[in-house]
C-alpha cells in the first residue's frame, strides 16, 4: 500500500474522544517498549510521526494515526511494565478491554511480540484473551534485524510453540530497521478490511431482505 498522507489525530482517554470519522481501525498490543511506534513509522514510511520512548509506559492513551484519509493505526498503551502502579494498570486493562470488545470499527489487532525472546505471560495472556473473545488478530514478531537471519525461523517457532498457535494461524515475521515483513503485513491488513467491509454488506442486504419479507407479510 502506498502511503500519500499519514498524520496524528488524538490521544483518547474514552469512547467519547475516539474520532466519529467511521474508518476502519487498526490496533497495536504489545508489552512496553516491543517496538510498537517504529513499526507504525516504517509501515507509513515516516520517521518520527509515531513518537518513539525510551520511558517504557510512558503511553497512557489510545494514540490514533489516520492513514490516507483510508484507517486508523490506534497505539495502545503497553502492558507489563512493572513501574506502572497497580491502579493505573487496572484503569488501562479496563480501558483497553472496554475499546476490544465494544470498538465497532476495530476490524483487527496486531499483538506485537519481540521476536529475540520468547512470549511473555503478558503475550501470552493477551493471546488467549483475543482468542478467546473472537477478537481479529493478527501475531507480529518484530526486531528481527537484533538477530541473524539464520534464527529467524528458530525464534519463530518459538513464539508459535509458546503461544500454541495453530498451524493456519498467520504470523508476520517484521523489521522497522529493515522493512522486512512491511508488505506482508500491509497485505493482512487490507486483506481483513475487505473481509469485514464484505461482511457487512452481507449483513446489510440480509436486513433488507428481511425488512421487505415483513412488509410484504405485513
Amino acid at each position: 500500500m502506498k502511503v500519500n498522507q499519514a498524520e496524528f489525530i488524538i490521544s483518547a482517554v474514552g469512547p467519547n474522544q475516539y474520532p466519529a470519522d467511521a474508518l476502519p481501525e487498526i490496533a497495536l498490543a504489545g508489552r512496553s517498549n516491543v517496538g510498537k511506534s517504529s513499526l507504525i513509522n516504517r509501515m507509513i514510511q515516516r520517521k518520527n510521526l509515531a513518537r518513539t520512548s525510551s520511558k517504557p509506559g510512558k503511553t497512557q492513551q489510545l494514540n490514533y494515526y489516520k492513514i490516507n484519509q483510508d484507517l486508523f493505526f490506534v497505539d495502545l498503551p503497553g502492558y507489563g511494565y512493572a513501574q506502572v502502579s497497580k491502579s493505573k494498570r487496572e484503569i488501562w486493562g479496563k480501558f483497553i478491554e472496554e475499546y476490544l470488545l465494544h470498538r465497532e470499527y476495530l476490524n483487527l489487532v496486531l499483538l506485537i511480540i519481540d521476536l529475540r525472546h520468547p512470549p511473555s505471560k503478558d503475550d501470552q495472556a493477551m493471546y488467549d484473551w483475543l482468542k478467546h473473545n473472537e477478537v481479529p488478530y493478527c501475531v507480529v514478531t518484530t526486531k528481527a534485524d537484533k538477530i541473524s537471519k539464520g534464527q529467524w525461523q528458530k525464534h519463530v517457532k518459538i513464539v508459535r510453540e509458546t503461544l500454541q498457535m495453530e498451524k493456519s494461524e498467520r504470523l508476520v515475521l517484521f523489521s522497522s530497521e529493515l522493512g522486512v515483513g512491511k508488505d506482508e503485513l500491509w497485505q493482512v491488513i487490507m486483506e481483513t478490511i475487505k473481509h469485514k467491509h464484505d461482511e457487512a454488506d452481507e449483513t446489510s442486504e440480509a436486513s433488507a431482505e428481511q425488512e421487505a419479507e415483513e412488509e410484504t407479510a405485513g
